[in-house]
């Protein structure tokens, strides 16, 4: 596990408490170099999710790993679930869309 990552998981872990955490480096799916640590999803299920809205779920989130955000954290899908919610999802969470954008590199080429 890589260092950005296991950061991830060990704040989340710490803040949330949850019941379910599950953390994918994405960046191999993207324009960057390899071993980058930049395009992250994250799926958790927590009882700190209980009566908040899905955006006041993800401003905790983000409020949380605000130090990732700022550094080397380019992008971060979240899908926050209450354990009821989770259940009536069956455990699956959306798959992440593909890469749409390029490199900074092959704008400049345009």
């Amino acid at each position: 596990m890589n260092p950005v990552e296991q950061q991830i998981i060990q704040k989340l872990q710490a803040a949330l408490t949850p019941t379910l955490l599950e953390i994918e480096n994405e960046s191999h799916k993207h324009s960057v170099p390899p071993d980058s640590e930049t395009h992250f999803k994250a799926v958790i299920v927590s009882d700190a999710f209980d009566h908040r809205r899905l955006v006041a779920r993800h401003q905790k989130v983000y409020a949380i790993l605000a130090e990732e955000l700022a550094g080397p954290v380019h992008a971060l899908a979240l899908h926050t679930y209450t354990e009821s919610e989770w259940q009536k999802r069956e455990g699956a969470a959306p798959l992440s869309p593909e890469c749409r954008g390029g490199s900074k590199h092959d704008a400049q080429q345009r």
